[in-house]
């Protein structure tokens, strides 16, 4: 139950208050004798018995700052401003100001007369933070309320903004044409209330001339069409806050805007990310053997195997012959292209089976051996063999194996190059089709 604080007559307020149930008072007269009732346009100020209507709630709030010296804090975060002035303008005839609010003394060096105290009404104040909780409560209810009934609405006619097609049914079939049919997206129908309403800012908006993103006014409609087409504008201006009350994610959460809420939910996301990555634990590596089906969780456990198994020393081959990660990852998949061939890389006998073909390399020793660089140390095995190849992402470079007769002109294409002719020339891709032609050409 939401409740605020008591404060005995005549005493000083407790420090720990004893709490009751918040009350809304009856609605006072309106000016001209119009009966100020629950949907009453009229807003009174909380001293005196001046009126203003609800639109007019910066003059309201202007007249109490001046004539009054209560400033209110946060009054855009207050959900509903009528009721909450209202409720105070009852509280401040029960007790004095000063038992609310906190005092706030100007000119506190000047000379007594020319020094002013204004009153500070803030959520500080545990009654004040329940009857803001309350009135947001209250209204996201009616808030929801509001869009269960728009989503469960058959009876929806509207035209298009931007062409003439008309819509009936529901307001998603027409937010959905807007979006794939004219790039303009307001949003998910889900994330919208007072669809209505919020359709018809937005089509006076259009009908005075003015661009819906950046506000701007213009001559005739066909110029604006242009405008917002050219430059990408059709869509609505985020900071514009005359679009907050169409956005369901604006009720959801008390004492905040939607940027606020919004902005939370990317740190969220972000810290979740760090915890993900902190706590992540690797999976095995479960890398294949070069020339038989076995499997390893690391990659030393598979380069003894292939060492004891079959003679193959992946790593002693990388020192002897001074092989960069690039030139590792061209051998890697050579082997695999020849195994599974069943070709014999030294000798290019061919076997029936790769059992045959592993025996033989074995007992030839051929399996030890690498043949000429040439052949293996070509462009085309650049690509993977096999798809999602576990060895070739654990592949690693060694510092110490590489010095500047060793190098080799490795392709490395750049984000940003300039010469893109030269690119296509010395394209890998291109050296492949070359070979292509040439091989055709000869048969």
């Amino acid at each position: 139950m939401n409740r605020g604080c008591r404060f005995l007559p005549g005493a000083e307020p407790y420090t720990e208050c004893i709490l009751e149930p918040l009350t809304l008072p009856e609605s006072p007269a309106s000016p001209a004798g119009v009966a100020a009732v629950e949907d009453s346009p009229y807003v009174p100020c909380i001293f005196c018995k001046e009126c203003y209507l609800l639109p007019e709630q910066s003059q309201l709030l202007k007249h109490m700052i001046i004539e009054h010296k209560l400033v209110i804090a946060d009054v855009k975060l207050v959900a509903d401003f009528r009721r909450y002035i209202l409720y105070w303008k009852k509280r401040f005839a029960e007790q004095p100001i000063t038992d609310f609010c906190s005092v706030i003394r100007t000119n506190s060096e000047a000379p007594l007369e020319e020094q002013d105290n204004y009153f500070l009404l803030c959520d500080v104040l545990p009654e004040d933070r329940l009857l803001r909780e309350q009135l947001q409560q209250k209204r996201l209810r009616e808030i929801l309320e509001q869009q269960q009934r728009e989503r469960d609405d058959t009876s929806f006619h509207s035209m298009c903004m931007f062409c003439d097609q008309e819509f009936t049914g529901n307001r998603s079939v027409l937010l959905n044409h807007m979006a794939r049919e004219h790039a303009f997206n307001i949003g998910l129908p889900d994330n919208i209330v007072n669809c209505c309403e919020f359709l018809a800012v937005l089509q006076e908006k259009l009908d005075n001339l003015q661009c819906l993103y950046c506000e701007k006014i213009f001559r005739d409609k066909n110029t604006l069409k242009d405008h917002m087409r050219k430059k990408q504008h059709r869509r609505i201006n985020a900071k514009n806050k005359e679009y907050d009350r169409f956005y369901i994610i604006n009720y959801l959460e008390f004492g905040k805007s939607w940027e606020e809420v919004q902005s939370e939910d990317d740190r969220e996301i972000l810290d979740n990310l760090e915890e993900d990555w902190s706590d992540w634990e690797e999976h095995p590596v479960c890398a294949v053997c070069l020339f038989c089906e076995q499997q390893a969780d690391t990659t030393g456990k598979l380069y003894l195997h292939m060492q004891k198994s079959h003679g193959f020393d992946f790593l002693k081959i990388k020192s002897e012959h001074g092989l960069n990660f690039y030139q590792q990852v061209k051998l890697v998949n050579f082997i695999r292209r020849e195994i599974h061939h069943c070709h014999c890389y030294n000798c290019q006998e061919k076997f029936q089976s790769k059992g045959g073909l592993i025996s033989h390399m074995e007992e030839t020793k051929h399996i030890t051996f690498l043949p000429p660089r040439s052949t293996w140390d070509q462009p085309q095995y650049y690509f993977p063999t096999y798809e999602n190849d576990t060895l070739l992402c654990t592949l690693s470079d060694s510092e110490d194996l590489v010095t500047e007769d060793q190098s080799e002109d490795v392709p490395v294409v750049s984000e940003d190059i300039s010469n893109l002719k030269a690119l296509k020339q010395s394209s890998v891709l291109n050296q492949l089709l070359c070979e292509e032609n040439n091989s055709q050409e000869k048969n």
